[in-house]
């Protein structure tokens, strides 16, 4: 992607929060569609928001960004009270791309622009559309219909759109949906770019991978708000440290070994190739633990082939917590 111009990379993000939600719950009837949930958002952030079908996610996105209204609780969005006396300047703030970007088919991308900067009361629109356009490397396609475009082109499209107004904050729901990994990339480095300039991402995404990649922080949702945090603090919190030693022939004394040494807890036999020896060992810490198993292994005579501290995922923590969810209502 081009480089957007200087007026618009070098705005200063503004002060405060640019989300803080407070016990916010919405039901419809007697359904729940999520409930108590408390997190704020700081301007320039990208915010993850994970969670299955049916977890609240959208609902969520859809109350922020003032299409509904909370059965109770309360947010502040982009400075103003989430009411709805505040519902039109709220939403001269913030942008939203749904996962289907709604453009008409029969128009050119231009005219798409055209149209919604016309909706958005936007002033200098040619300008603001030639930017937006570059944003998304699209400036050569300005006057194809967008019937005639692939999905990843109308989802560059759509975020184009969602950039016209020069939104604080912006809400992407599954943004790279459908997208092969080069039409994604660029999004990705599109996000990177607006954080740099301070706008706010809320993204929604079903690619854990995605998330941990572009996120600064992530909230798991299933009705309630699961956890909230950075990824790696996510699973410093849920897994144990652990140290994967692996050796080419079985360890006489196992216990003897690795009873004791700095950094260690703790061993357990571990699960690897059928002609070599595995050990899972429980750690404080891997700069203290690693270089201490490593000499009282070979200290022992053996062949130590491996030592591999433990790598979860951001997958692994949204199963784990996810699981658990799964387990409880059973119950």
């Amino acid at each position: 992607m081009e480089r957007e111009s200087a007026d618009t990379r070098n705005q200063a993000p503004p002060s405060g929060a640019a989300i803080v939600v407070d016990g916010l719950t919405k039901r419809f009837g007697g359904r729940t569609a999520f409930a108590d949930v408390t997190f704020s958002v700081d301007y320039g952030e990208v915010f993850g928001f994970l969670g299955p079908n049916g977890a609240g996610k959208s609902t969520t996105v859809r109350t922020l960004g003032t299409l509904l209204f909370p059965t109770s609780g309360s947010a502040t969005v982009a400075g103003l009270a989430l009411s709805p006396a505040n519902s039109g300047e709220i939403r001269r703030r913030i942008a939203v791309m749904p996962e289907s970007p709604g453009l008409y088919l029969r128009l050119s991308v231009a005219e798409n622009l055209d149209f919604f900067a016309g909706l958005y009361g936007l002033d200098d629109r040619r300008t603001r559309i030639e930017r937006c356009l570059r944003a998304v490397n699209l400036l050569d396609r300005a006057d194809d219909l967008c019937r005639s475009l692939s999905k990843g082109l109308r989802q560059r499209v759509g975020l184009a759109r969602a950039l016209l107004s020069d939104p604080r904050i912006l809400f992407l729901d599954e943004p790279t949906s459908g997208l092969d990994p080069l039409a994604a990339r660029d999004v990705h480095q599109l996000i990177d770019r607006l954080r740099n300039r301070g706008v706010t991402i809320f993204l929604t995404t079903h690619r854990l991978a995605e998330a941990e990649a572009l996120c600064d922080r992530v909230g798991i949702l299933n009705t309630t708000l699961r956890t909230i945090g950075r990824p790696d603090e996510l699973r410093e919190r849920l897994f144990a440290k652990t140290l994967e030693v692996t050796t080419r022939a079985a360890l006489t004394e196992p216990d003897r070994v690795f009873t004791g040494l700095p950094g260690v807890d703790g061993w357990s036999p571990g699960h690897g190739p059928e002609d070599c020896a595995n050990y899972v060992l429980t750690i404080t810490d891997p700069d203290l633990a690693a270089p201490a198993v490593a000499r009282a292994v070979v200290t022992e005579g053996a062949d130590l082939l491996a030592l591999k501290p433990s790598r979860h995922s951001l997958q692994d923590v949204y199963l784990q917590l996810i699981d658990e969810d799964v387990e409880a209502q059973a119950r």
